[in-house]
C-alpha cells in the first residue's frame, strides 16, 4: 500500500457528505430487515422471469421474443452522497447502478436517472454536476441516459435505474456456485472505510475514487469467457453479507482467507484508526 493515499485538493465548499445521515451503499435498509419486507411480494408465478427476488440477484431477469433467447435485465440503484465532489459522486453512482447489469453478465442498453434535491437548500448547480458525472460514466459503458424522475427531498440522493440485455443461458446469479471452486474478487475492498474516513474528516481518497468509477464491463466480460455461471456485487453488504446470501442460494459453503483479500489503498490504516462501515 502507498503511505499516502490522500490526494491533495481543495475541498468543495458545500460538503454533500454532511447532508445525510448515512454515505452511499452504508445507507441500504439491512439486509434482514429488508427481506422481511419484500417476502410480501413472494409466490408471484410468470413463466417469463427467469431471475426474481428470491435470491437477491443484482437485477431482475426476464424472458422476452417469441424465441425466448434473449432476457431483460432490470434493476435500480441510488444513494446519498459518498463524497464532497459532486461530479465524482454522479460517477460514483452511475457506475455502481451500470454495475448490477455487468453483475449478472449482461450489456446495459439504456439509464435513466434517479434524483432526490434539497431545492431550498443546495443549488442546481450542483445538481448539474452530479447529472454530468453520471452521464460521463454513461458515455464511456456507450449507455443512453434518456429522462429520469426527480423529487424534492431533504437529503440529496443520485443513481440510476439501467435496462440491459443478456442470454438466458448464460446469466451470473446469485444460486449457480459450486463445491471446489474459488472465489474470485475483481476489485479490492474497504472503500466503505474510506468514505466514512472522508465524510467525518474531508480527507479525499483518490484510490477509492477510482476503484469506484471504474467499470465493471470488463471483468464481466472476462467472467463470461472463463464459464463462470455464478457472480454478485459486492457493495453495502460488504463481502460476508452478499457471500452469505450466494451460498444461500448456492446451497454451498464458503471459505475465506483473510490474508488473500486484497484491500484498496488507505483502507487498512482507515480500519486502525477506528473508522468502520
Amino acid at each position: 500500500m502507498s503511505e499516502n493515499p490522500i490526494r491533495p485538493v481543495a475541498q468543495p465548499s458545500i460538503r454533500l457528505t454532511t447532508m445525510a445521515h448515512g454515505g452511499g451503499c452504508a445507507s441500504k435498509i439491512p439486509p434482514g430487515e429488508l427481506e422481511d419486507v419484500v417476502s410480501t411480494l413472494a409466490g408471484q408465478q410468470y413463466e417469463q422471469v427467469i431471475v426474481g427476488l428470491e435470491d437477491g440477484d443484482d437485477a431482475a431477469a426476464v424472458r422476452i421474443g417469441e424465441d425466448g433467447r434473449t432476457a431483460v435485465l432490470s434493476t435500480a440503484d441510488f444513494f446519498t452522497p459518498v463524497v464532497d465532489d459532486a461530479f465524482d459522486w454522479g460517477r460514483i453512482a452511475a457506475a455502481n447502478a451500470l454495475s448490477d447489469i455487468y453483475a449478472m453478465g449482461g450489456d446495459p442498453v439504456v439509464a435513466i436517472n434517479l434524483v432526490g434535491w434539497p431545492r431550498a437548500v443546495l443549488p442546481y448547480e450542483l445538481l448539474q454536476e452530479v447529472l454530468a458525472g453520471g452521464l460521463a460514466i454513461a458515455k464511456e459503458a456507450g449507455v443512453p441516459v434518456i429522462g429520469g424522475h426527480s423529487v424534492d427531498d431533504p437529503e440529496p440522493k443520485y443513481g440510476m435505474a439501467v435496462t440491459g440485455t443478456g442470454d438466458p443461458e448464460r446469466l451470473l446469479r446469485n444460486d449457480a456456485a459450486e463445491p471446489g471452486l474459488p472465489i474470485t474478487l475483481t476489485k479490492p475492498l474497504g472503500v466503505g472505510l474510506l468514505n466514512n474516513r472522508h465524510k467525518s474528516t474531508g480527507e479525499v481518497f483518490a484510490a477509492a475514487v477510482e476503484t469506484m468509477t471504474t467499470l465493471n464491463r470488463d471483468a464481466s466480460k472476462a467472467a463470461l469467457a472463463a464459464g463462470a455461471r455464478a457472480a454478485t456485487d459486492v457493495t453495502g453488504f460488504g463481502l460476508l453479507g452478499h457471500l452469505f446470501k450466494m451460498g444461500r442460494a448456492s446451497g454451498v459453503g464458503m471459505v475465506i482467507d483473510r490474508a488473500a483479500v486484497p484491500l484498496v489503498d488507505g483502507a487498512a490504516e482507515a480500519l486502525r484508526d477506528g473508522y468502520v462501515s
